[in-house]
């Protein structure tokens, strides 16, 4: 066999050796008509693929975690014949990410080709344990266990098959469709070691020969019995296998066994055949199945489950996170668990939350130090997508080097890198994350105050302790009373009176939030502790200070009282003009009338008609806009009937809408109807055409149009279907372009029972898988975006946002495979001129929708809430501004300060009042307090 592997080899090289000098598909014949033609062609290809080849090596030099990338250079290097630069490409992704199953395959059967020696053979043994660690993949152990069985002529061959097989049965064995294929290949091998050791014909075998063939015997039976106690596809087949091979009866063990078996795998089949019918991904299917497992509790099966929905689902963050929750509570092998957690953040580099999990397993096992740095600074380099996640990251570190810390001693080796830790995350948050987020993602500074409390707390450095908490208040922090209170509750416990004293000092005149709040903690501490002194400097203290800021508050209430004031006259302005409007038209109208009345001497039907004209009416037939009178007056809302209208009217109504019957609604077939809506009013024949558009739905029962009272089609429609399913697939209808607007499709739903029932199709939350891209030309289509998007990633979806009327905004939504991707397209894409229009590219995370309250703007809570230092895309949140605008103002030079207040000059008051004042810093608030 060796033999015939080192031929097989030779071929191949040969072949490789011939590959430039012609087509192999043709033989290579020169003489060919046309030869001089297709070698021409071929030398431009290769020419391409090398000019390709060095732009994809550059590109990986830039961005080593570009993934498809890699594949895009591993496949023209293999169609290349590159075998050098393909093994070293392939090498370097294998570093940085696990590789499919495809890929290990191809990569072990070019290695396998070529290996002819003995030492080649031992590097192929090397790939193909670095191949099972990436997935459990029933193929991959199944052709190195294949291919060790080449290598059986040499010493120790047969115990080195034996030992992948029962390995890969370890792994694999469990799998309920593709393990039976490994039992039976290691049935094989034993039964052809078995028949190697007969004894010639007609021979009387040796004792030695016969003990060989008995333990030979009894290696295939327990193979047998193993096999029938698992639940595995087509075990009625082995177990019939086994009756035929064995000349004994099966024992009574092993039959129960295999029912119990079979019963378990009738329990495991729906799971099996969902997974079977259903499409890419398959999660809910596999969280279905690993629940299942979940409640039987078999350790060996539910990691099964696991890893299998992981080979389809490797780049799920979730599911690694609660594969690795699992292992960490449950199995706790060391080995097992390390690989898990490995294999997680190479396939999830951008997700923060696993490389916490990492760093706690590798201190929960005792990993070396050394180890546990190199691994926090690979996720330093990992690329995450928010500022945020750098924060949490370091605070993991930092939370394992203070686990190091013996803080009994004065100092220590493990103190200093502590120490120096915190101030390279301050500092590597001002530098690396704020100039690539424009922000550092911590702005309450977390990171500086756990730094403050280790040095109070644990080193009794009060002093260093209070260096930082300056700092801290430097960075636009003085402003917050939680602030300022969370450094005195620190000077309470490990400082002094006097240093607490000055710092709610501090606090009372810089806190622009809460002031009250710390007003009443400074009183609180003089009345405990302060002398008689301390208490009136403190009352008059406060009362100045609350006395300003309730001006302040005052000011602002009439200001916005004023803005109020002011749209309450707009709207009055614009009602006036609307009224003044309707009765030119009217008037005009009349005009016509009396025109008609003299020239046909009709007068009650021209009277009649006019009094039947809505009070609502559309812009014109393109516009619309539908208005919820309209819905009222022509069929009831969901139900409701309309007014009544006298009889003598309905008699002379329009004569294109007499004998057209009015709509009404049946609420009892809401489930069977959906409401179709933002239809071309001058749409034609609404009924016939809408017919035909949903009738690739399900079969439609009726299309109920609604007209206005003069026969004009108002833009909206029901349509009721034969059977409710059919009605659930009408909703994937809509936004689908009819006419040149987009058509809407929601629910029929009574609005006067669901109020609150809303249709919006489309994710409000962060999705790490999708960009939001802003500032397009309104000229580009969806094919030229995804011309520009597709070279980042595989594009699943491109959704161009567009208004009612159906034209563009300049917004996109593309939707990649999954994070990694997306996170690599914004990294390239944001800045990017396309037609001359530079866009902005985002990971879709839509703010929060809330309405400003006008009536609690100008009030400012009684008691204290802790703030949220993030708001809806993690930046810190606007807080409204209670300082008095002197103190906000910059000093001019001739300017006397009294009582605080800086009295304008008249350089001062010349100024615009649109003109924005200088911000003034701490040093400068702080000379300017200095100065009362």
């Amino acid at each position: 066999m060796a033999a015939a592997g080192a031929e097989a080899a030779a071929v191949a090289a040969e072949e490789e050796k011939r590959l430039p000098e012609g087509d192999p598909e043709s033989g290579g014949d020169s003489e060919d008509e046309g030869d001089s033609d297709s070698s021409g062609d071929g030398e431009d290809e290769e020419k391409e693929n090398e000019a390709e080849i060095q732009r994809l090596e550059e590109q990986l030099s830039i961005n080593a975690f570009d993934y498809n990338c890699h594949l895009d250079l591993i496949k023209l290097l293999r169609q290349e014949g590159e075998l050098i630069k393909l093994r070293r490409a392939r090498q370097k992704m294998s570093e940085l990410f696990p590789l499919t199953e495809e890929i290990w395959l191809d990569w072990l059967k070019d290695e396998i080709k070529m290996a002819s020696e003995s030492s080649e053979r031992e590097k192929v043994y090397e790939l193909f344990e670095r191949a099972v660690k990436d997935y459990i993949c029933p193929e991959i152990w199944l052709e190195y266990a294949q291919y060790s069985i080449g290598g059986i002529g040499q010493e120790g061959g047969i115990e080195r098959v034996r030992s992948i097989f029962e390995r890969a049965l370890t792994a694999v064995g469990l799998h309920v469709t593709k393990g039976t294929a490994l039992w039976e290949a290691y049935r094989e091998f034993e039964n052809a070691i078995l028949e190697t050791a007969q004894p010639a014909p007609g021979s009387v075998p040796s004792p030695e020969q016969q003990q060989v063939l008995c333990s030979q015997l009894e290696k295939i039976h327990t193979l047998f019995r193993r096999q029938l106690g698992i639940p595995l596809l087509d075990m009625e087949a082995s177990y019939a296998e086994y009756e035929e091979w064995s000349e004994d009866p099966i024992p009574e063990t092993i039959i129960k066994s295999y029912k119990k078996a079979l019963q378990q795998l009738e329990k495991c089949k729906p799971y099996e055949e969902a997974l079977l019918g259903a499409e890419t991904p398959k999660l809910a299917e596999y969280q279905a199945y690993i629940d299942f497992e979940m409640k039987a509790g078999d350790p060996a099966r539910i990691q099964l489950i696991y890893e299998r929905a992981l080979a389809e689902n490797c780049l799920v963050p979730d599911l690694w996170a609660r594969y690795n929750q699992y292992l960490d509570r449950q199995l706790k092998v060391k080995e097992l668990v390390l690989s898990a957690h490995d294999r997680a953040v190479r396939n999830c580099p951008w997700t923060v939350g696993l490389w916490i999990r990492y760093l706690l397993a590798l201190e929960r096992h005792r990993v070396d130090h050394g180890t546990i740095s190199e691994m926090f600074e690979k996720a330093l380099n990992a690329g995450f997508i928010q500022a945020t996640d750098y924060v949490e990251i370091w605070q993991a570190y930092l939370d394992y080097l203070r686990r190091r810390v013996d803080f009994t001693q004065d100092s220590s080796k493990e103190l200093e890198e502590l120490r120096s830790a915190f101030a390279r995350a301050v500092e590597y948050l001002k530098q690396e994350v704020e100039e690539r987020f424009s922000e550092s993602g911590d702005p309450s500074c977390t990171i500086m105050q756990n730094w403050a409390r280790v040095e109070a707390r644990l080193c009794n450095n009060m002093q260093k302790a209070r260096e930082l908490w300056d700092n801290i208040m430097t960075k636009g922090n003085a402003k917050y009373a939680n602030m300022w209170l969370e450094y005195y509750n620190l000077e309470r416990a490990h400082g002094d009176t006097q240093h607490c004293r000055k710092a709610l000092h501090r606090a009372v005149q810089c806190t622009s939030d809460y002031p009250e709040h710390v007003c009443e903690v400074l009183l609180t501490l003089e009345r405990i502790e302060g002398t008689l002194e301390d208490w009136d400097a403190a009352v008059q203290k406060t009362e100045n200070r609350l006395a300003r800021v309730n001006e302040q508050r005052a000011k602002a209430a009439e200001k916005e009282a004023a803005l109020a004031k002011q749209e309450e006259e707009k709207a009055e302005q614009r009602k006036q003009a609307r009224a003044e409007k309707k009765a030119s038209k009217k008037a005009k109208k009349t005009r016509i009338g009396d025109k008609r009345k003299a020239d046909d001497d009709d007068d009650d039907e021209w009277g009649q008609e006019e009094e039947e004209q809505p009070n609502k009416r559309h812009k014109g037939d393109g516009d619309g806009v539908l208005l919820e009178e309209d819905m009222e007056v022509e069929m009831g809302l969901f139900g409701r009937s309309g007014p009544e209208k006298p009889a003598n009217q309905k008699e002379k109504a329009s004569t294109s809408r007499r004998d057209i019957p009015k709509v009404l609604h049946d609420s009892s077939k809401d489930h069977l109807t959906v409401f179709v809506s933002n239809l071309a009013y001058n749409m034609a024949e609404p009924e016939v055409k809408l017919k035909e558009l949903f009738e690739g739905c399900g079969e439609v029962a009726e299309v109920r149009p609604v007209f206005s009272n003069k026969g004009t089609f108002r833009g909206y429609c029901y349509v009721e279907f034969k059977e409710e399913k059919s009605a659930q697939q009408a909703l994937s209808l809509d936004r689908k372009v009819v006419e040149g607007r987009p058509m809407f499709v929601s629910p029929c739903v009574d609005k006067n029972k669901n109020p609150d029932f809303k249709v919006f199709r489309y994710s409000t939350t962060l999705e790490k898988h999708k960009l939001f891209i802003s500032g397009l030309p309104f000229s580009c289509t969806k094919e030229e975006l995804e011309a520009v998007c597709k070279a980042h990633g595989n594009v699943k979806d491109i959704r161009l946002v567009t208004n009612r009327a159906g034209k563009p905004k300049g917004l996109a939504y593309v939707e990649y495979e999954n994070e990694a991707q997306a996170s690599q397209a914004v990294l390239k894409m944001d800045g990017l001129v396309v037609k001359e229009h530079t866009i902005k590219v985002a990971i879709s995370n839509p703010p929060l929708r809330k309405l400003p309250d006008r009536a609690e703007a100008g009030r400012a809570p009684q008691f204290a809430v802790p703030r949220q230092p993030y708001g809806a895309r993690g930046k810190g949140r606007t807080q409204l501004s209670l300082m008095p605008r002197a103190l906000q103002r910059q000093s001019h030079p001739g300017a006397k300060a009294e009582n605080g207040m800086v009295q304008n000059s008249p350089a001062t008051s010349s100024k615009p009042p649109s003109e924005e004042p200088k911000k003034m810093s701490n040093a400068d608030f702080a000379k300017m307090l200095l100065k009362k």
